[in-house]
């Protein structure tokens, strides 16, 4: 297949790219060539501005694409300005379980119903991130019904390479005996790992499948169990305190999430509590 990268050159995009090579397509990558990526002379690059409409249609009108994989488009907007005039048979979005608004435990894909909603032509900065991100899902499946696509909704994606370093809060200020706030000690809440959030979406790249579909680790883990953990691994105790630096997973509700379509297909997650104490042991390593 002839696939078109858009956000594969970090994080888990680029564990995206390289199993898509693997599996034989041919990548092109859109970047405004800031990040330095691995694949050499495998992929091809095509040098544009995701957030720019004029950027993308100088770039990318009067090419075609067998599918266009699109992890840094947040608003509605974001989707206009691409699927206006994209050649594409198939669209995968990165979409989010923040879309499920409230979250609850099992949640499934049929929770959040994109058709339903009043669509707003939106930029990322107009609502908070789950509001945007909603609207972009609205806009694929309101205003471009005909088009093929695949909304994937992953909850907080974790990662050795995570650049958001949100994980890493945790292990830090227990190690340094930082004071922190903490909310929602109690709340179980989802994961997924980096390489397998990429390899998902590499996965779905050939699938006959339309729609959304939600990709997460099996379990779930609450923060107090990630404490708790830190406490016993630096034998330390945790300074929390309501004057402390606030957490980065304050304010998120208790939430699992259902990944029986993702399983129908052929892809099986893994579990949670397999992997994620692993990494904490990774962060700590630095401190």
């Amino acid at each position: 297949m002839k696939i078109l990268v858009l956000g594969g050159t970090r994080f888990f995009g680029i564990r995206m790219v390289q199993d898509l090579l693997k599996m034989g397509h041919e990548v092109a990558i859109g970047t405004r060539g800031l990040s330095k990526d691995p694949f050499g002379e495998q992929v091809k690059r095509i040098a544009l501005d995701r957030s720019n409409g004029e950027s993308l249609r100088q770039a990318l009108q009067g090419k075609r694409f067998d599918l266009v994989i699109d992890k840094i488009a947040y608003c509605s907007n974001d989707i206009k300005r691409l699927l206006d005039f994209i050649d594409c048979q198939k669209y995968i979005y990165m979409s989010t379980t923040a879309v499920y608004a409230p979250k609850k435990i099992n949640l499934v894909e049929e929770d959040f119903d994109p058709l339903a909603m009043d669509l707003v032509w939106c930029e990322r900065k107009d609502f908070p991130y789950g509001q945007v991100k909603m609207q972009a899902e609205a806009a694929i499946t309101q205003k471009y019904p005909g088009q093929k696509y695949i909304a994937v909704r992953y909850p907080v994606v974790l990662g050795k390479d995570d650049y958001t370093k949100r994980l890493l809060f945790y292990a830090e200020h227990v190690a340094r005996s930082v004071p922190m706030y903490i909310d929602n000690l109690d709340a179980q809440m989802s994961f997924i790992r980096s390489d397998e959030a990429g390899a998902f979406m590499a996965f779905l790249a050939d699938k006959n499948f339309c729609g959304a579909v939600n990709g997460a680790s099996k379990g779930t883990v609450s923060l107090r169990e990630i404490i708790e953990f830190l406490e016993k691994k630096t034998g330390k105790k945790a300074l929390l305190s309501a004057d402390g630096e606030a957490a980065p997973y304050n304010g998120e509700s208790e939430f699992s999430v259902n990944t029986d379509k993702a399983k129908a297909l052929g892809f099986e997650f893994s579990d949670v509590n397999d992997w994620i104490y692993d990494l904490l042991e990774y962060f700590l390593f630095f401190q």
